[in-house]
């Protein structure tokens, strides 16, 4: 019988760096070249919205397609931020700030909350900022209570909330940060936070109000709902831990190859855990040997289905191994601790 106790992720890395090419952990720097096509498919759908080529067809496939590049744009600053780009920290705090500009993310916001938030703690209930609620929390807090009851489980409202849900969580994380940072850092979040929502703001000034729509806020929207279908799906659906498990506590989802270039890999979430200054160029391979050697502890789903069971099961825990619908009460397991991806039935 398999031990699903968490195994901490030294263990992993020893068992899998002699695996690994030298190569694979030194900074790809010829990533940042990804900025150019997705500026210039900004730059070009901009331009289609304010010239009014295509009619309204123009203006909804030119905002798809900036949505789309501002996630892109947002999965390759991830990247950078982690050193697996370039190890000059100026030049990651430049061409980050750029890439997560459309979301009003600053590098330094991103480095608190993700790299030394997230990493450090994934899916410890209390310590891991994204990860879900528990129970108990929603008994204290009124508002969880309101949220949890408007966005059911199986409800119609699932999917619309990937289009708010990074900008709603990283506003969250904003002034949650700001209540605990000292008078410079605080100062430096609102620089970094307000000069892209400036930048962005000023197309109003160039296209008129009709046109900003059509240029920044439905590609935000869109933005929203693409990183929120890969990154709802990275934890939420497993347990929660006290002992951090980078693979038992991630997901890594399976899209067609195109999909996985264009996003830049960002699908190897689990991989990314293991090796997070490592790029995603190479996560691959580091998938070919979870596969081999952790069969048994790796999860993998396609993405859709990924997304079928965050809108099947409920988001919130009741204890580290279920989840609980708070109006039904109904309980669910969580993958390798009950949860069957293809049968999502209540075990309670």
């Amino acid at each position: 019988m398999v031990s699903l106790t968490p195994i901490p992720h030294k263990e992993y890395v020893a068992a899998l760096r002699p695996l690994l090419p030298d190569e694979v952990f030194k900074p790809v720097p010829h990533r940042l070249l990804w900025m150019v096509p997705h500026a210039a498919v900004i730059a070009g759908g901009i331009i289609t919205i304010a010239t009014g080529f295509g009619g309204i067809v123009g203006k909804l496939l030119s905002a798809l397609l900036i949505g789309n590049s501002f996630t892109a744009l947002g999965f390759l600053g991830h990247e950078i931020m982690h050193g697996a780009v370039t190890r000059k920290k100026w030049l990651q705090y430049l061409t980050a700030a750029v890439c997560f500009s459309p979301f009003w993310v600053g590098p330094l916001m991103w480095r608190l909350w993700h790299n030394v938030q997230h990493h450090v703690h994934t899916q410890h209930p209390t310590k891991d900022p994204d990860t879900a609620a528990t129970y108990d929390e929603f008994q204290r807090r009124s508002a969880l209570q309101w949220l949890y009851r408007l966005v059911r489980r199986n409800g119609a409202l699932f999917f619309p909330m990937l289009c708010f849900w990074f900008t709603m969580h990283s506003s969250q994380m904003f002034w949650r940060l700001q209540k605990v940072a000292d008078p410079k850092t605080r100062r430096t979040l609102w620089v970094e936070r307000l000069v892209p929502m400036a930048a962005w703001g000023s197309l109003t000034v160039v296209l008129g109000l009709e046109n900003f729509f059509w240029a920044y806020v439905l590609p935000l929207l869109v933005g929203n709902f693409i990183a929120m279908s890969y990154i709802a799906t990275n934890h939420l659906l497993n347990p929660q831990m006290d002992d951090v498990d980078p693979v038992l506590g991630s997901l890594s989802v399976n899209v067609p190859w195109w999909m996985d270039i264009l996003h830049l890999h960002f699908s190897h979430h689990t991989e990314h855990h293991l090796f997070p200054a490592m790029s995603h160029k190479y996560a691959p391979m580091v998938k070919t040997l979870l596969r081999e050697l952790y069969p048994d502890r790796y999860n993998e789903l396609p993405l859709w289905k990924a997304l079928w069971l965050l809108w099947k099961t409920p988001r919130l825990y009741l204890d580290h191994d279920h989840l609980i619908d708070p109006v039904t009460a109904e309980v669910f397991g969580t993958l390798r601790r009950g949860l069957d991806p293809d049968h999502p039935e209540p075990v309670a």
